[in-house]
């Protein structure tokens, strides 16, 4: 699978989006010319060294302090004379920025007006990285977590925390990972953060197993003690699954019924543990006791740690540091199915890798439980019945 893959290690701007594609191999020309279809826009590329690393520096030149509404820029996007299926995800991005200043300010889509993200060198950086993205066609598109920065940026309106308010709100509604740090700065800016969290399909704490066939380099603007740019990387994705970063947090209970227990591991898998397991164990001098082992996201640490001191009486949690696990991407889908004359609607987990192909179907077991129960028919035989159901579905379209 032909994959890009962004590295935002000192975050990301329209700009240095831009460029790290330029680099990695978009067609330059149709690039550039279709960000300076834009009246008044002139693209400036030339090389510079940032902190040891070549990169490549974009410029969008134009006289432009005009403030816009959503409208505005629909409108303007529409004139231009590029293609339509360019123009249509332009406007997308725009409509994601102009729904979370929206957001932040209380107002409508149709009041916001745009100020620095409004003018013309940020619609050319979003029609710059759209068409940029067509010209290199990936079939998946990666981001490791993104350094937003920390501190204090100076906006129209005043000082705002980093990340800015319309960060944090779009980031709110993608799949991108974020960090804080390394250095009191706007890192990530919301033109940077609406372009990466339209296009990124997942994130990835880690580079994934692929072989790399370019690497890029977007240099931005500031001067900082690591190099200020964005890493591009394409090449061909291995047929793997996910990485994902967890650890496993442990303790010993021996004076806790069986009800308890089952209690507390359906109370903590629904206030976020991924897994739950309560292992039988012998304890101290031949005592009968329970294993309990929690698989958890590093965050969730003292959250989940003191729910189980406080929930089984504990004294201690032991942390098994764990580099990362090995997961299938999984969707719920719905399926109806008839049974008994009736129609029934059930949930079924696809598991797949990153190609998209299924690697296994399980039906809902409450879904199930309930069908079995209206029906009479043996829940086992409505597992079969809709596992095969949703295996000819979906296996055979993969």
């Amino acid at each position: 699978m032909r994959a890009l893959v962004f590295d935002p290690f000192s975050g990301a701007s329209g700009d240095m989006i831009v460029a790290s594609l330029l680099d990695v191999g978009a067609d330059k020309k149709r690039v550039v010319s279709s960000m300076e279809s834009i009246k008044g826009v002139k693209v400036e590329l030339r090389r510079v060294v940032k902190k040891g690393i070549s990169s490549l520096k974009l410029d969008v030149l134009c006289q432009d302090s005009h403030t816009r509404k959503f409208q505005d820029i629909t409108e303007e996007l529409q004139s231009i004379r590029i293609e339509e299926e360019i123009k249509e995800e332009a406007i997308k991005i725009f409509e994601k920025l102009a729904r979370a200043e929206a957001r932040v300010h209380g107002v409508s889509i149709d009041e916001m007006h745009f100020h620095e993200i409004g003018a013309k060198d940020a619609m050319a950086d979003v029609i710059g990285a759209v068409v940029a993205i067509k010209s290199l066609s990936p079939e998946r598109i990666l981001s490791l977590p993104a350094n937003a920065g920390a501190g204090f940026v100076e906006m129209n309106h005043g000082l705002y925390p980093v990340p800015a308010p319309a960060t944090s709100e779009i980031l709110r509604d993608s799949k991108l990972l974020i960090k804080g740090g390394p250095i009191e700065k706007e890192l990530l800016t919301p033109t940077g953060a609406a372009i990466l969290s339209h296009f990124v399909n997942s994130s990835v704490n880690f580079l994934p197993q692929m072989r790399i066939e370019a690497v890029g380099y977007g240099a931005g603007s500031l001067e900082l003690p690591f190099p200020n740019v964005l890493r591009a990387l394409l090449g061909e994705l291995d047929s793997m699954l996910l990485e994902d970063d967890v650890v496993i947090l442990e303790t010993n209970v021996d004076d806790i019924t069986p009800e308890v227990l089952a209690h507390f591991a359906e109370d903590l898998m629904s206030s976020g543990a991924l897994d739950v397991s309560v292992i039988p164990a012998t304890m101290k001098k031949g005592r009968s006791g329970h294993l309990i082992r929690v698989i958890a996201k590093p965050h969730e640490i003292s959250r989940i740690s003191r729910k189980m001191v406080e929930d089984l009486g504990t004294l201690g949690i032991r942390i098994l540091p764990v580099k990362h696990r090995l997961i299938a991407i999984r969707r719920i889908e719905k399926i109806r199915i008839e049974l008994g004359g009736k129609e029934y609607e059930v949930s079924v987990k696809i598991a797949s890798d990153l190609e998209g192909k299924v690697l296994g179907v399980s039906p809902e077991y409450e879904d199930c439980k309930r069908v079995h129960e209206e029906t009479g028919i043996p829940l086992k035989d409505v597992m079969k019945l809709v596992e095969e159901f949703a295996r000819s579905k979906w296996v055979q379209r993969t």
